[in-house]
């Protein structure tokens, strides 16, 4: 199993919390980047995990927030990182099979902890298969790499 980057603002605390227990249940390594310092907002947490995940330090990341849109656009700014918002368990497979996200961020505000864990478990489960959606994952890369160059 792949170690996991977790972080969250203080609209998803408890949903990280719910999660962070479930992974370690099933002997996942987590490492818990939520904030706690004086005006760290979910962009520094989110770009923490990014960061962490594009210098190899975790395999995998999970981002939450009130709605996990602010999250998923952060982690998007890295270069190099696919972070997919996911609140249904074939987007979260198909997030990974397909587009080879690294990242899912959830809306604590928007579902709750059982479907929560259901989505992760489905992410988890999924692997990118290359195959048809290689090229167009490819294509992803080249267009990142030409707004990097301008």
């Amino acid at each position: 199993m792949p170690t996991i980057a977790i972080g969250a603002d203080d609209a998803a605390i408890e949903l990280k919390n719910v999660l962070v227990a479930f992974l370690r249940d099933r002997q996942i390594s987590v490492t818990d980047y939520t904030g706690g310092q004086e005006g760290e907002t979910y962009p520094d947490v989110a770009f923490q995990v990014a960061s962490a995940i594009k210098k190899e330090k975790h395999q995998r990341g999970i981002l939450l927030c009130g709605t996990g849109i602010g999250m998923s656009i952060v982690a998007n700014k890295v270069p190099g990182i696919r972070a997919a918002l996911c609140h249904d368990t074939y987007s979260a497979q198909r997030a990974r099979k397909s587009n080879d996200a690294q990242i899912i961020t959830l809306g604590a505000r928007v579902i709750g902890p059982e479907l929560a864990k259901s989505i992760i478990e489905a992410w988890l489960e999924s692997e990118f298969d290359g195959g048809r959606s290689a090229p167009k994952v490819a294509k992803i890369d080249y267009y990142e790499q030409q707004q990097s160059a301008k």
